[in-house]
């Protein structure tokens, strides 16, 4: 019913069912994760009216489950991407997988889906930071280019005291650039 994707690694298509209504992936190596894909096979659809909550879970210092809300999977919207870097030391949440026992280790993460009902995706709160930018990819580059720009530019800058006037050069004061 379910897939998960971590980029360089291999689909995994087959969950661990740990309840009738939960499911699993583990995640070996998860600190070097940045992003997770969690998507519907297409074989079987969710329920009517129902969806799945998508957790992301990892061991704290003492080895502790610490489990955190990335957002849903529903039949109108089969896929997401969560980003996870940066979750590794933030706080838990509540979540429908703690009377479970299961197995953490140091270095394996995991990725939990809870087929809930609908009324009740609506009403949770994903962790803000799991959220994949909504700015495209050219509007990111465009901004990432011209910080760029400025930092490298304004690495040359020089008060008046250290100008030496020089016909051939034209000076263009840093806060016109910054200002545009």
């Amino acid at each position: 019913m379910f897939g998960c994707l971590v980029a360089g690694r291999l689909v995994q298509a087959a969950p661990q069912q740990v309840a009738e209504d939960k499911f699993v992936f583990d995640l070996p190596d998860y600190e070097n994760i940045n992003h997770v894909v969690v998507f519907m096979l297409g074989t079987i659809p969710f329920p009517e009216g129902m969806g799945g909550s998508v957790y992301f879970c990892y061991p704290d210092q003492s080895g502790m489950a610490v489990w955190q809300l990335l957002g849903f999977v529903t039949n109108e919207k089969p896929s997401a991407i969560f980003k996870i870097s940066g979750l590794k030391s933030g706080k838990g949440s509540q979540h429908p997988f703690g009377a479970m026992n299961l197995p953490q280790t140091p270095t394996v993460a995991q990725v939990g889906i809870s087929v809930e009902l609908l009324e009740n995706l609506a009403q949770q709160t994903p962790v803000a930071s799991a959220a994949v930018s909504s700015v495209d990819s050219f509007t990111e580059f465009t901004q990432k280019m011209l910080d760029n720009f400025y930092n490298f530019a304004s690495s040359f800058a020089v008060t008046q005291a250290q100008m030496t006037p020089n016909p051939s050069e034209a000076f263009i004061p840093a806060n016109v650039v910054l200002k545009w």
